[in-house]
């Protein structure tokens, strides 16, 4: 079986752990070995941003370092074992932002990224070479290897001004409020070697519970990967769960662009043209949606059991229609 995951960080790398239990795949099994399923995940770079002369792909490592073993499971980003000193020495030479958590473990991970960037290489190639030390087990793709940033638009007491998306969700907490959110460079990018025909080949494709806006909504606005998903069969679980998000500053990001905080509105944002299913928690039970077929379920993933009955129960409701036989 062939299965696609667009994939934002914390949520869409903790659903993505969960679906290769589902499938009975493990750490060290790569998308190139005999196996019975393959996934693909195109993984959100709206996030990136350069820091320091390094280029940094928060949700490309967040999923590699999950499904590699190199997570910091406390707070589900960055390294384990990490300690800080060149953030520290950093600061005392008055380098800002002082406000990014550039841990010295990952920072080896950005100094690889920048000498292949300086040697030519595209986000593609240069993120297939780092999950070879990783071996996730899935094939990650970046959206795009054309460079694209997430912008908010804001109004403070400097006045209006755009700031990039990481400025805003770690340094103002997202507080500030949002008058838009902007994806720069997404309308001429392309999407990356292998995204289209990835979604070409697919049986299924699975929406973890990423951000709809800033992760989710990253991938589809590069021109060409929102065309191409809607002819597939598309089940999505909700990152809402009773009016909020399940983490993060998710409400923020739906204010921003003039949606509702709710399962509902989320899935009607996304649109029934693309999703053909939507699990949410049961605590949104009785949620209807025209044209998508809703089902209610725990959503939490609060350990590696609940997880992975997530992920398989998304798969079965996107087997199931598709037509295929549930396994």
């Amino acid at each position: 079986m062939r299965i696609v995951v667009p994939a934002g960080g914390i949520g869409g790398a903790r659903f993505l752990r969960g679906l290769k239990a589902a499938l009975g795949t493990d750490a060290s099994t790569g998308p190139d070995q005999a196996t019975d399923h393959e996934i693909t995940v195109i993984g959100n770079t709206g996030d990136d941003i350069t820091l320091f002369g390094l280029r940094i792909c928060p949700d490309l490592d967040t999923v590699m370092y999950t499904l590699g073993g190199g997570i910091n499971e406390e707070q589900g980003w960055g390294r384990t074992d990490e300690t800080f000193t060149v953030k520290e020495e950093l600061a005392a030479y008055g380098m800002k932002p002082t406000w990014f958590g550039l841990g010295d473990r990952d920072t080896a991970t950005h100094i690889v990224r920048a000498q292949m960037i300086a040697a030519g290489f595209p986000l593609s190639a240069i993120t297939e070479a780092l999950c070879d030390r990783w071996k996730p087990g899935v094939r990650l793709l970046p959206m795009t290897d054309d460079q694209v940033e997430t912008h908010v638009v804001v109004e403070d007491e400097q006045g209006r001004r755009a700031i990039h998306f990481q400025e805003w969700w770690i340094k103002h907490r997202a507080a500030l409020p949002a008058a838009e959110i902007i994806g720069m460079g997404a309308d001429t990018a392309k999407p990356a070697p292998g995204v289209l025909r990835a979604i070409a080949d697919a049986d299924v494709i699975l929406l973890p519970p990423s951000n709809p806006v800033v992760s989710v909504g990253s991938i589809l606005g590069v021109p060409g990967i929102r065309e191409a998903l809607v002819d597939k069969t598309v089940v999505g679980v909700s990152p809402i769960i009773g009016g909020a998000p399940v983490r993060g500053m998710a409400d923020a990001c739906l204010t921003a662009i003039g949606v509702e905080t709710s399962a509902r509105a989320v899935a009607e944002h996304l649109g029934s043209d693309l999703l053909d299913g939507w699990l949410v928690d049961d605590a949104d039970a009785g949620t209807e949606v025209d044209g998508i077929e809703v089902r209610s379920r725990p959503l939490y993933m609060n350990d590696a059991e609940t997880t992975e009955a997530l992920a398989r129960a998304a798969l079965d409701l996107a087997l199931e229609l598709r037509g295929d036989e549930v396994r």
